[in-house]
């Protein structure tokens, strides 16, 4: 099959490349910055340069793959601007998925987020209504989040995944992210609030199965959400950070269900970010 990446230079698209190669698709895909092309060909696709905001450039990047599949796996978090990577994820999808529309392309998957519920003790589900009225800048988040999945299922075959926080190599909860330099600063308190993980290599392995998977959304986390105050002294431990403080937020998060990703036959290799965590 022929697979375009949009964000093949992003941490899962990197992680993704290997494994479609491998089961012999032939792979397209891109990133904004010319310097990362050479990277996407050293992993065997072919380099695209694409910022996805161009609806013009997206039109054309698109119909010169011609592509069967779209992997939208592009996120704009290198300034951790939240308002760039919201902008992304509605203007960038809306122009992706025209531009894959107008080029005859039906299947599509893709990436979301996990953490977009109202809070709660109970563990979300992929039919339960979104936090829209949440406070800024959540509710820019959560809103845009809703644009970008509401654009992926215009195409016929679409799946949405809506991971839960990336952990492992290349993401931000790694030894050298964002969160292990914040842990080593005393920068990473222990709170109430509850977070769902997933290591990366379990999400690049639900993106290529969810190649066959029949239309709808699928939520892939591990099996055991926590709250901050079980998995940050852990994760401070494996990072070499001292242990964090302890910081009461008063919010409680919410916890995220995988039981629909598990009936559909997914497997998760790292089930749980206790062990997980101790392979950073």
């Amino acid at each position: 099959m022929r697979v375009l990446v949009a964000g093949g230079s992003g941490v899962l698209g990197r992680a993704v490349i290997p494994r479609l190669l491998t089961l012999g698709h032939e792979v397209s895909a891109t990133s904004r910055s010319t310097e990362k092309l050479g990277a996407l060909e050293q992993l065997g696709a072919t380099g695209v340069v694409l910022d996805a905001r161009d609806r013009d450039a997206t039109a054309a990047a698109v119909r010169r793959a011609a592509p069967e599949a779209i992997l939208h796996l592009m996120t704009d978090l290198g300034t951790g601007d939240s308002a760039s990577n919201a902008l992304l994820r509605s203007e960038g999808t809306r122009n992706l998925v025209d531009a894959a529309r107008a080029a005859g392309v039906r299947r599509i998957i893709g990436q979301s987020i996990s953490w977009i519920h109202p809070p709660s003790a109970l563990p979300a589900i992929e039919t339960d209504p979104l936090d829209l009225d949440a406070p800024e800048p959540r509710r820019s988040t959560v809103h845009a989040v809703q644009a970008l999945e509401a654009a992926v299922h215009d195409l016929p075959q679409s799946v949405v995944l809506r991971f839960g926080q990336l952990y492992g190599a290349g993401t931000w909860y790694s030894r050298a992210g964002r969160f292990a330099e914040a842990a080593r600063s005393g920068a990473l308190p222990a709170t109430e609030t509850v977070t769902s993980f997933v290591h990366v290599d379990d999400a690049a392995a639900a993106v290529v199965e969810a190649l066959g998977w029949p239309t709808g959304v699928w939520n892939i986390v591990d099996d055991e959400p926590a709250p901050g105050t079980e998995w940050a002294p852990v994760f401070a431990h494996a990072v070499g950070a001292p242990a964090p403080t302890v910081e009461r937020t008063g919010d409680v998060g919410r916890p995220v269900s995988n039981d629909r990703a598990r009936a559909q036959g997914f497997t998760l290799r790292h089930p749980s970010w206790r062990a997980g965590f101790a392979t950073l």
